[in-house]
């Protein structure tokens, strides 16, 4: 049993990696290996590839991987939240079958969740679950699905039961992605991306032991689901970078990052680009008139608020806190910043913010923030989602206070 202070886990780690590090292995390998030793994930259950370890330690854990530049576990993405989800949520039988090539990257996974006639309002999903001896029967329509077209696997939000109210009859499913009656079509966005699908069943199939929980359960383990997406929405974290080096594991890792990226190019502007304003004042001069000035400062300050935001969900999420409320204040102050950049953009550039090609302003830049940033008030839920579970929170805890 590790003695978890600062110093002792930073001893085992480091011992661990200095004996078993080697970027000549295969990425898998290393993987696997590291998935063994319980540092890939160490606040984890120890029965479920991790130590058990405060979350206020795995920074110490971070810290010596980052010292030697040694990889850590496939973190991509939706795959990540189905990880989460099946460990909050899932039968020993399916963490034993879908964790461990989660964590080694071997399994893709995507959200099927949003559905095009009900919006936000994700507990009136009509994509039908029916049961069929030892499976349930798929037949419905997805869409917003990130990374489908290369997903192994699926978490998806059906209704398994029509007679009952709306948020009791939806089950939740893993989801094979490869098989008949799966299809899974790329949508063009007015940004000129394709980072999203659009999935539909046809009589598909999916083992009735890969569903989560109970029939009629799907309710309560999505909301696991996004509570996770949405601690992780702040636009300020920062994307894995590859390495530049010839050692295989390295080239590997490379290749896996291109894949898992390449949907989101576009974010940086979708958050609106704070970090180019002061750049574009200047270079326009704008910076001298005094209402373009002011709105440059209500932009700035409101970015350092959102910014603090999301500092408080990831110091609740050390402090081993279950995820709440400040996701969604993140998310809700995310798309206020966003439109106000998308604001101050277009009043110092003016009428050329909407030129594209070598001739516009940043090639290009400054008119695909401006329709980029609509994006960001609706993914992950629109922002009147994200008020009404703010609301709903903080009621709850009055509620709990008075007693």
């Amino acid at each position: 049993m590790i003695e978890f202070t600062e110093e002792s886990v930073r001893r085992e780690v480091r011992a661990w990696l200095e004996a078993n590090w080697d970027p000549n292995l295969s990425l898998v390998a290393w993987r696997n290996l590291l998935v063994d030793s319980g540092w890939g994930v160490p606040d984890w259950p120890q029965a479920w590839y991790g130590h058990d370890l405060p979350l206020a330690l795995v920074p110490v854990v971070e810290e010596e991987f980052e010292r030697l530049g040694a990889i850590g576990v496939a973190r991509k993405g939706s795959s990540s939240l189905a990880a989460s989800t099946i460990l909050a949520h899932g039968s020993d039988a399916q963490k034993e079958k879908f964790l461990r090539r989660i964590l080694t990257g071997e399994d893709a996974w995507c959200q099927l969740f949003s559905e095009p006639g009900s919006g936000s309002d994700l507990a009136g999903a009509t994509t039908r679950a029916d049961l069929n001896g030892d499976h349930y029967v798929i037949n419905g329509q997805k869409v917003w699905n990130t990374s489908a077209h290369h997903a192994d696997y699926g978490i998806l939000l059906a209704r398994s039961n029509f007679d009952v109210p709306k948020h009791r009859g939806l089950s939740y499913f893993l989801l094979p992605m490869h098989q008949p009656g799966v299809e899974v079509r790329p949508l063009r966005q007015m940004n000129g991306h394709a980072s999203f699908n659009e999935v539909f069943f046809t009589d598909a199939q999916v083992p009735r032991e890969f569903m989560l929980e109970s029939e009629g359960d799907g309710w309560k383990v999505a909301t696991t689901t996004l509570m996770h997406e949405r601690r992780y929405a702040d636009s300020s974290r920062r994307e894995k970078q590859p390495t530049a080096s010839a050692a295989r594991i390295y080239r590997e890792e490379a290749e896996e990052i291109a894949i898992a990226l390449e949907p989101y190019t576009w974010y940086p502007q979708r958050a609106g680009r704070v970090d180019l304003v002061l750049e574009r004042a200047k270079a326009t001069g704008r910076n001298t008139d005094p209402v373009v000035r002011q709105e440059i400062a209500k932009l700035m300050s409101m970015a350092r608020c959102a910014e603090w935001t999301a500092r408080r969900a990831r110091v609740a999420q050390e402090q081993g806190r279950q995820p709440g409320p400040e996701g969604s204040l993140g998310k809700l102050a995310a798309s206020y910043v966003a439109r106000a950049a998308n604001r101050v953009h277009t009043m110092i550039t003016g009428t050329d913010a909407m030129l594209t090609g070598d001739d516009s302003p940043m090639d290009g830049v400054i008119a695909e923030i401006l329709v980029s940033t609509p994006a960001i008030s609706i993914a992950g839920g629109t922002d009147e989602i994200q008020k009404e579970h703010h609301l709903r929170a903080g009621a709850q805890d009055a509620e709990r206070d008075a007693y």
